[in-house]
């Protein structure tokens, strides 16, 4: 049988341990939490990525995404090749006042193009203002934290790799446009410092080659 008063003598025995400990006050907004590397508190878009596949929306619980979007004619890269057509985004927005944070959106992605942010200080006094477009949504891309670095054996991502692989292909054009723009500059200045030959001007001895390949 349990004693009468335990109950109250353990309430008491908490309210005595916490009398004796040191209060520590949160300081904020003048000094800013330190958050864990994986807090949830912005989304945001890097609208580079965006292919408007329109999975973040579908797969959204609370319907608060917004996607428009039109296709556009892409030309052919090589002569004789089929044009193709691609989708243009027009319009992406969150409305934060539904969105339960689960982060479906972010792991649907399939081009890495939504991400968490840290940042938790966007309280507005208009309901409507939680409605985030893009460019709002592109401005807290700036304040997503690095990704973690690999371990030292890991292999490196195939995204590095086909991006290096394009930054490498693209710096070789420009070369090699700026070496053959190089060569026409001095082809033409070759050309002026020339110049043709005015009428009544010697052009100097001329030598003929003879019968047997001589000179006569």
């Amino acid at each position: 049988m349990p004693i009468p008063g335990s109950g109250l003598a353990k309430g008491l025995a908490v309210t005595l341990r916490t009398m004796t400990k040191k209060t520590v006050t949160a300081q904020y907004p003048d000094v800013q939490p330190e958050l864990p590397p994986r807090s949830r508190g912005v989304i945001g878009l890097f609208e580079e990525n965006c292919t408007v596949c329109m999975l973040c929306a579908r797969e959204c619980p609370d319907w608060c995404i917004y996607i428009d979007s039109h296709k556009e004619t892409v030309p052919a890269a090589v002569e004789g090749g089929r044009e193709r057509s691609r989708n243009v985004l027009d319009r992406f927005a969150i409305d934060f006042s539904l969105c339960m944070y689960c982060g479906i959106c972010i792991e649907v992605c399939p081009f890495d193009a939504l991400f968490w942010s840290p940042e938790f200080e966007y309280a507005e006094t208009d309901i409507h203002e939680l409605t985030h477009e893009r460019d709002k949504l592109r401005d807290w891309m700036w304040t997503v934290p690095a990704p973690p670095a690999l371990d030292p054996g890991a292999e490196e991502p195939k995204e590095f790799a086909a991006a290096r692989k394009s930054a490498d292909k693209l710096a070789a054009a420009q070369a090699a446009e700026a070496a053959q723009a190089a060569e026409a500059a001095q082809a033409a200045q070759a050309e002026e410092g020339a110049g043709p030959t005015r009428p009544g001007q010697d052009p100097g001895p001329v030598q003929n080659p003879g019968p047997e390949g001589g000179q006569a």
